[in-house]
């Protein structure tokens, strides 16, 4: 009959009962002091929640106080409680759902030294979690145990049911092998772990189905600077020796084999397995746990400063229990594989995280402390993964292949099955940094959900198939043999008892009787002689035929084994190609890793830049806003400004005004006189009658004081002028007139002149302070620049004024002077009193480059 083959649960796809999710259960236990002088940094307040205090010099002063942080977990266990009451509530519900068909994660995590290898494993005399689990699986399902290798693994995280036939052939070739195994009933305990196992407590689950038959199957492995390594495999050589000695320099042994490493694959139901890894089964706690025993000795433990037996790898000890219903006869195994069923319950304890400078580690302890701590922090990275898109529905990548840790276990947090964890801290003072980082940890991992595991179907057969046929079986005497029933086809024999000495019937009788038996057993030796004659013919013949059907049969192997060979072959090839696109996997997974933080680090980046230009946008609508109101409040002081200037050039234009007014009250008193007073001066009387216009070439110094013109000789006589004369330059008939040798006379100055002459003469005209007109020759030297152009230095001013020789203070009165108008027109009769003409070089002015002129009235002296 073909073996059928089993599937393990499959997971539900994502997203078909997003409601079904059970969060992971995380538990803490409480180590006790190893001293009672020691501080204490962790209290429990209640069953559920712990409080951490600062110890002395770690305290976190915040205003006045220190700072105590509570955790709250599914339940705490104190200093007092003992490993039963641990194991029913945390590990015995995982035992019960593993008998159902259900998978199930339970892992102790800690620092080192907390107490996570006593809690899994235990001490003499009070077993931990692992051997509890063992005994409570054995003692429901002792009974209804399949017989060995009636239940076959495969190398595809798959099992094979076979039948009683091909078990007991499987059964009879190992018992050929040259290291027989002591029967499991006359199997001695080791002393070592004797008193772990506690018989007497006959913990069993409640609920099993007793028509199904059931195999248990243990595994040990370790994953030691993320390698993983199988502790059941039997190597040719000692486990516990280093691959390095105490030189840090490999050993140079022949004889020293190193454990190979295993590989992870995925089978079809996206569960992880190790392949190639030692699975055993076994029939009773006694034998699993003397397997468990066997791997113990090979794990990697060392010295630390913080822990003597320090756990230097993260072991996981993995329970199958195969199981199937029994025909509707309830004789043997139903040999349909889709009601085989494959659950698993993983026990893992972890190394515990530790820091360097705490431990003094270094060579070898510093690498494994290093890939522990890695490890760990790989776990953290991908419970804040999960937590982050459960709690706000993204999508982000969980980095499982960044350690075999996470990777082994990855379909328990993508698939289904229930998860516990139990931390466990040590309350003593030095741990305290640490404990903090594990309890943050523990309360972030509280907030992942996990799918919950679905029941299994029913299989439609009758239920007390087994116990129906166990009181129905056949009862009685035992069956006749062949050689019983031969004798008692021959006739009977008569009686052999003579009564009488005359009796003659009985020795006839007996006669004919043993006649009659003698040619039946003559019959039947020539019927025995042809049959054996034909036995032997028929024997030739099927030896013959055997023969021909070996040398046949000889060809197909031979073709087999070339088929095989090829096959081989191409799996080899495979297997290398799916390591290297598992290798390219890792990178692309590693590639976009690091793209997802380039690109939450760019969208960072980008939010803080938005913020930054929100910023300024603000700012410029701020300084807008400043701006306008700066504009606003100018503007209003120049409009002040230029009513002010306006109100004094109108007050100006008055003044000219009235010193024009005044100049022809004069003139008018003069031509009024008679001519024998005055004589008569034709010439300045038509200059004061023009409108004398007002010379708006630029003065770029004071004014100078007033001297009459005389002639200077120039420093050289090869020097060129530039004469400068404005377009309103007004001609005057004084005798003296400006004359400039080697001049060249413009109206407005140009680079080609100045880059011509030497010198530089600025005739400028302005009105005195009596009413002429004087003239200033502003001169300066022309020099380069270093840009190439020209540039003019004013050094010298002259000036050329015309006065009345008298000098003196005149005043005019018309012949019948008005009382009422005298009073108003004798204030401006004096033209000193009445106004006073000055110049002030001011920038900017529109009358000249660097001047403005303007008139101020001088007040009368009293």
């Amino acid at each position: 009959m073909k073996a059928a083959r089993a599937r393990t649960p499959r997971r539900p796809r994502k997203g078909t009962n997003p409601t079904q999710k059970d969060p992971v259960g995380v538990y803490c236990r409480v180590r006790p002091l190893s001293r009672a002088d020691q501080e204490c940094c962790i209290e429990v307040i209640s069953g559920t929640t712990v409080q951490l205090h600062p110890p002395e010099g770690y305290r976190v002063f915040r205003n006045g106080e220190y700072r105590e942080t509570q955790y709250s977990f599914k339940e705490v266990f104190g200093t007092l409680v003992v490993q039963k009451e641990l194991f029913d509530v945390v590990a015995k519900p995982l035992v019960e759902d593993l008998i159902r068909g259900k998978n199930g994660l339970l892992f102790t995590y800690g620092v080192t030294g907390s107490g996570k290898t006593h809690t899994m494993t235990g001490s003499p005399g009070d077993g931990g979690l692992l051997p509890r689990c063992l005994a409570m699986i054995f003692n429901s399902i002792g009974p209804f145990q399949a017989k060995r290798f009636v239940f076959k693994l495969d190398d595809k995280n798959g099992v094979d049911v076979q039948t009683e036939v091909e078990a007991l052939l499987e059964r009879q070739r190992r018992e050929a092998l040259p290291t027989p195994k002591t029967p499991a009933g006359k199997r001695q305990l080791d002393p070592e772990f004797a008193d772990m196992i506690d018989v007497r407590e006959r913990c069993r689950a409640e609920e099993v189905d007793e028509d199904n038959v059931y195999g248990v199957f243990v595994s040990y492995i370790e994953i030691y600077n993320n390698y993983i390594y199988d502790l059941l495999e039997e190597a040719p050589c000692d486990s516990i020796k280093p691959k390095w000695n105490n030189c840090n320099t490999p050993v140079r042994n022949g004889d020293f084999v190193p454990p190979q490493s295993k590989i992870l694959r995925e089978d079809q139901n996206h569960n992880m397995y190790v392949t190639g890894c030692t699975e055993v089964e076994v029939k009773s706690t006694e034998e699993a746990f003397e397997v468990f025993w066997r791997g113990q000795k090979k794990r990697r433990i060392a010295n630390t400063q913080l822990n003597r037996e320090s756990s230097r790898s993260h072991s996981v000890f993995i329970i199958k229990l195969a199981q199937a219903p029994l025909d509707a006869d309830g004789d043997n195994v139903l040999q349909e594989k889709e009601q085989i069923t494959l659950s698993q319950l993983s026990l893992v304890d972890l190394a515990g995280s530790e820091r360097t400078n705490r431990t003094k580690a270094e060579g070898n302890r510093l690498r494994e402390a290093g890939n522990i701590n890695q490890s760990l922090m790989t776990l953290r990275t991908c419970i804040e993964v999960l937590r982050e898109n459960q709690l706000y529905g993204t999508n982000k990548m969980v980095p499982y292949r960044d350690s075999k840790l996470t990777h082994l276990f990855k379909n328990y947090f993508d698939g289904e099955g229930k998860v516990r964890m139990i931390v466990c801290v040590n309350p003593k003072a030095e741990d305290y940094e640490e404990s903090l980082q594990v309890m943050r940890f523990a309360e972030m991992t509280q907030e992942v959900e996990v799918a919950r595991p679905l029941d299994r179907p029913l299989c439609g057969l009758t239920p007390g198939r087994r116990l129906r046929n166990q009181a129905g079986g056949p009862v009685g005497a035992e069956e006749p043999s062949a050689a019983e029933l031969f004798f008692q086809s021959f006739p009977p024999l008569p009686s052999c008892e003579l009564l009488d000495i005359n009796d003659d019937q009985t020795l006839p009788k007996l006669i004919e009787a043993l006649e009659q038996r003698h040619k039946m057993r003559q019959m039947l030796a020539e019927e025995f002689a042809k049959n054996v004659l034909a036995f032997k013919t028929m024997l030739q013949e099927f030896d013959s035929s055997v023969a021909s059907k070996e040398n046949y049969i000889q060809g197909k192997l031979a073709e087999k084994e070339k088929t095989i060979t090829g096959q081989r072959t191409e799996l080899e090839r495979l297997e290398k190609k799916i390591k290297t696109l598992e290798y390219k996997i890792e990178i692309l997974e590693k590639t976009a890793t690091i793209y997802e933080e380039d690109k939450r680090n760019l969208q960072q980046e980008l939010e803080s830049k938005s913020q930054k230009l929100q910023r300024q946008a603000s700012d410029k609508r701020r300084l807008e806003a400043r701006l306008q109101g700066m504009v606003a409040e100018t503007s209003l002081k120049w409009e002040k400004e230029c009513e002010r200037r306006v109100a004094a050039k109108q007050l100006e234009m008055q003044n000219k005004l009235w010193v024009k007014d005044e100049k022809l009250k004069q003139l008018k008193a003069i031509v009024t006189e008679p001519r024998a007073e005055r004589p008569e001066r034709p010439s300045r009387e038509r200059e004061r009658e023009k409108a004398l216009p007002r010379s708006v070439s630029p003065s770029p110094a004071p004014s100078a004081p007033v001297a009459p013109l005389r002639p200077r000789r120039s420093r050289s006589a090869g020097e060129r002028w530039v004469d400068h004369r404005p377009p309103s330059h007004v001609p005057t008939e004084t005798l003296l007139q400006p004359r400039v040798p080697r001049a060249i006379t413009v109206e407005a100055p140009s680079e080609r002149a100045l880059a011509r002459c030497d010198r530089y003469l600025l005739t400028h005209q302005e009105l005195a302070s009596d009413g002429e007109i004087q003239t200033k020759l502003i001169k300066g030297d022309v020099f380069k620049t270093r840009g190439g152009g020209q540039a003019v230095q004013f050094t010298d001013i002259e000036t050329l004024k015309q006065e009345s020789p008298t000098g003196r203070k005149r005043r005019s009165s018309p012949p019948n002077p008005d009382p009422a108008g005298d009073a108003v027109d004798s204030e401006w009769t004096d033209v000193e009193t009445r106004c006073s003409v000055a110049v002030e070089m001011r920038a900017g002015s529109a009358l000249g480059p660097g001047f403005q002129h303007h008139a101020q009235p001088k007040r009368r002296k009293p």
